[in-house]
């Protein structure tokens, strides 16, 4: 079978076998201010996230002159038209370098979404660590490509799509780069919880084996994110804000502060109680068996030199805990080394 991992970031590998890699999605939830981004940034890593991401436009490649001259009225808008709101909320070239400097000097990863071909651009001469490539291109196999092609890791989500785009999108992204960690989403906000269908990650896992898998949500509150980790999400990324009152469409679905600390602790204890594959007795359950677990028990008295048969033997509690009831059939024909008692407990020395 192939891996189902590779090395994201330097030495930070996602995928089996390692620790869930969480995404703080800042998004456009700084209101176009570069302090309240750098306070976003410091929150994720204060509060246990491994990544801060942004989503990167230029707006003329993004969008139609259109769709930018369009009123806008909304009480989330920030100018009078979709372009005037959109370039509000845009931080330029040096203000992306300058959030980026932050990142590293509070050591948080950092990333951003490429929303277009000059922002993939941009974010390749950057030298982010890996690209995320959004559900508004999921589709968009031209962009796909070229992002697969710059041979940057890439995690991408797969809202508003069908399983044969999805297949048809990591194909043609796999021809270039294999490193590609693919998302669950659902593209509302916030998402209903009957639309958030978490299976879809194991219909991921069964169609390409090669990648690691994740969830990306928009869901209210962090227990619908809490199940997609127990369920093996390698990535999980949430929005954040430090705020959900703030003006702004992400805001009311994003986690605040103390939500994704409680989700990255959540994250972490339910790593740790996945464990293994492997049952085995636990060195926690060594004093409930002490005094609890059953062993091989006389039924009478009995002489050493007699030979065990199944009538000579029974199962009970007993001190000292001795031979265990699983192995009862091995005892049948054994020859006892001494004297015994009526209900006292067979132990591996009392056996030639």
């Amino acid at each position: 079978m192939k891996a189902r991992n590779f090395e994201l970031i330097n030495t930070r590998w996602i995928g089996d076998g390692h620790p869930c890699f969480i995404i703080a999605e800042i998004g456009q939830n700084h209101q176009g201010d570069i302090e309240i981004a750098k306070k976003l940034i410091k929150m994720a890593k204060d509060c246990g996230a491994d990544c801060v991401k942004f989503q990167k436009s230029d707006l003329h490649a993004k969008f139609t002159k259109s769709v930018l001259a369009r009123h806008y009225e909304s009480p989330h808008a920030w100018g009078t038209t979709y372009g005037e709101h959109k370039t509000f909320l845009e931080f330029s070239e040096d203000q992306y370098k300058e959030l980026m400097a932050f990142a590293s000097s509070v050591n948080i990863y950092f990333t951003a979404s490429a929303m277009d071909e000059v922002s993939l651009d941009f974010l390749v001469n950057l030298k982010v660590p890996f690209i995320k490539m959004g559900s508004g291109d999921a589709n968009n196999f031209i962009l796909l490509e070229k992002a697969a092609k710059t041979k940057l890791p890439i995690v991408y989500s797969t809202g508003m799509q069908d399983m044969q785009t999805v297949k048809t999108a990591m194909e043609r992204m796999n021809a270039f780069n294999p490193h590609v960690c693919i998302l669950q989403c659902t593209s509302s906000y916030p998402t209903p919880v009957d639309q958030v269908h978490l299976r879809v990650m194991q219909s991921y896992r069964d169609h390409f084996p090669g990648s690691p898998v994740g969830y990306s949500g928009h869901e209210l509150g962090i227990s619908i994110t809490l199940a997609a980790a127990a369920l093996g999400a390698h990535v999980i990324e949430r929005h954040i804000t430090l705020d959900k009152s703030l003006k702004g469409n992400d805001h009311a679905c994003s986690l605040d502060p103390s939500e994704l600390k409680s989700l990255v602790e959540g994250i972490r204890t339910i790593e740790q109680a996945l464990g293994c594959a492997i049952k085995s007795k636990q060195p926690s359950e060594e004093p409930c068996h002490q005094k609890l677990g059953k062993s091989v028990i006389c039924t009478q008295k009995l002489e050493a030199g007699v030979q065990l048969c199944s009538d000579h033997l029974t199962v009970k509690v007993g001190q000292p805990v001795g031979w265990s009831p699983q192995h009862l059939d091995q005892l049948i024909g054994k020859t006892l080394s001494r004297n015994m008692d009526q209900d006292e407990t067979i132990t591996s020395d009392c056996i030639i």
